[in-house]
């Protein structure tokens, strides 16, 4: 994959640490991690269970707050928002994409999707144009009034990832987003990620696949809540297969 002119940086770490528990309990899950993604990129984390790359996206995406260091999210340091301006900018500006979908069974494709918008103040009409844009953005828009126990796991997580990108929204996070799909079903997923990104917006995605690291503009590796490696650029799989990362 060749390397394309980005835009300005939407979010910027600086030196983050963070640490649970206290004394000798105390585990360091991250331990001062810079890192920049910039509009038009997608960036994967990698590394081990328990190496930190949960924890970092919880912390970019203003779900979990660092130890110390900073998080600067489209020009908002989080640190500085209370925890209502903290939880708006989450809904405005960043997309969630989880392994297990975390879709309600009792809403339809379009209302999962229009849900956040709703939440936001977004008239339920217009709430629902978005979400049929959204949809229609994945290519699953004939399927707005199924449930989700109508669809398929690919169906699903096309639905999840409409949710994710519905509205202005431009931080898109992504952890383990093929895990419970079958490889052809996860090369499609990475597809729509990758027409997003290129879109226009930002990504982080944690993954343990070479194959899906390889969609990546660049290929981050943490251990033991360090970032040993980022500056490689459209890391292929060999490349990534050859350090070591299963």
């Amino acid at each position: 994959m060749s390397r394309r002119p980005l835009g300005p940086v939407l979010l910027s770490v600086r030196g983050v640490t963070r640490v649970h528990g206290t004394g000798t309990t105390a585990v360091r899950a991250l331990d001062g991690v810079d890192l920049d993604v910039r509009l038009g990129e997608l960036v994967a984390v990698m590394g081990a269970s328990g190496s930190g790359k949960s924890t970092l996206l919880n912390i970019a995406g203003g779900l979990d707050t660092p130890t110390s260091g900073t998080v600067v999210l489209a020009g908002d340091e989080l640190s500085g928002l209370d925890v209502k301006a903290r939880a708006r900018l989450r809904r405005r500006s960043v997309g969630y994409v989880f392994q297990d979908f975390n879709l309600i069974p009792a809403l339809t494709a379009a209302e999962n999707v229009s849900l956040p918008r709703e939440l936001d103040g977004v008239r339920v009409r217009a709430a629902r144009r978005e979400a049929l844009a959204a949809l229609d953005e994945v290519g699953v828009a004939d399927l707005a009034d199924r449930f989700p126990d109508e669809l398929s796991g690919g169906q699903q997580q096309r639905v999840a990832i409409a949710r994710a990108l519905v509205g202005p929204r431009r931080l898109v996070l992504a952890d383990e987003p093929t895990g419970a799909l079958d490889s052809a079903t996860g090369e499609d997923v990475m597809r729509v990620l990758r027409a997003r990104i290129d879109a226009g917006a930002a990504g982080l995605l944690v993954t343990h696949e070479p194959r899906f690291a390889a969609w990546a503009d660049r290929t981050v590796f943490v251990r033991d809540g360090v970032v040993v490696d980022g500056t490689g650029y459209a890391a292929g799989p060999e490349s990534l297969l050859a350090s070591g990362v299963r």
